[in-house]
């Protein structure tokens, strides 16, 4: 394990819970859709705050995608030498995640620049456009936590079996990743703010762990 891997998993954890704080607040204090209604008004709301769209989505999905790959890679280089066949499963779905946060991205981005184009000369086929690339949004993961769930249970378990991570995390990455696993059913998906939001916490804690001197010292060598 280099310590200069760790620094950069640390950092991109960090990364992460920043772009989950901007997303939120971007969803929370700027992109109010409220006085949009049905698919016409969904299509005019993209117009009306396309580069605030465009934001929010290259932060909180693109940014995020490419942090979340080097922060896996750090923890499976942290935690491999003590629970290999869990580590490697970990990051082969850490990986899945990543990808399906990046096209998740993409695709608003680019869908949102095509229905605003497209609402200049055909505003119902656009509301059309849109519908189905929620649609397509929701199927390939924005509807649900599992798989980031699945992910991070799984780092903690991992974590568990010997002192890369503290326990208290451990265990708290466990219940956040029992609350994205079970968003998987539609009843639970209020549960999907409940992961994000508990998820800045298990990155920031992350983070400062993997910064921290003293826990490089103490880890031992995967060799």
């Amino acid at each position: 394990m280099t310590h200069e891997f760790q620094k950069a998993g640390g950092f991109s954890a960090i990364a992460m819970a920043a772009c989950y704080l901007i997303g939120f607040a971007m969803f929370i204090f700027v992109l109010d859709s409220s006085g949009y209604s049905g698919p016409s008004g969904s299509v005019a709301f993209a117009a009306d705050h396309a580069f605030q769209l465009f934001l929010t989505m290259l932060v909180s999905y693109v940014l995020a995608s490419l942090f979340l790959i080097v922060l896996l890679l750090a923890l499976n280089d942290r935690l491999k030498a003590h629970a290999p066949v869990v580590m490697q499963t970990a990051t082969a779905v850490g990986i899945i995640w990543a990808a399906i946060v990046l096209v998740s991205g993409m695709l608003s981005i680019l869908g949102a620049d095509s229905v605003t184009r497209l609402a200049e000369t055909d505003p119902e086929r656009a509301a059309t456009v849109w519908l189905t690339v929620g649609i397509v949004q929701n199927v390939l993961g924005g509807g649900t936590e599992f798989v980031g769930g699945v992910w991070i249970t799984l780092v903690s378990l991992a974590g568990l079996r010997h002192r890369g991570l503290p326990r208290a995390l451990n265990l708290f990455g466990l219940a956040i990743g029992l609350a994205g696993i079970v968003t998987i059913y539609p009843d639970f998906e209020p549960l999907n703010a409940v992961f994000g939001l508990s998820q800045i916490v298990w990155f920031l804690g992350a983070g400062v762990v993997m910064l921290s001197r003293k826990s490089r010292k103490l880890m031992p060598s995967a060799a």
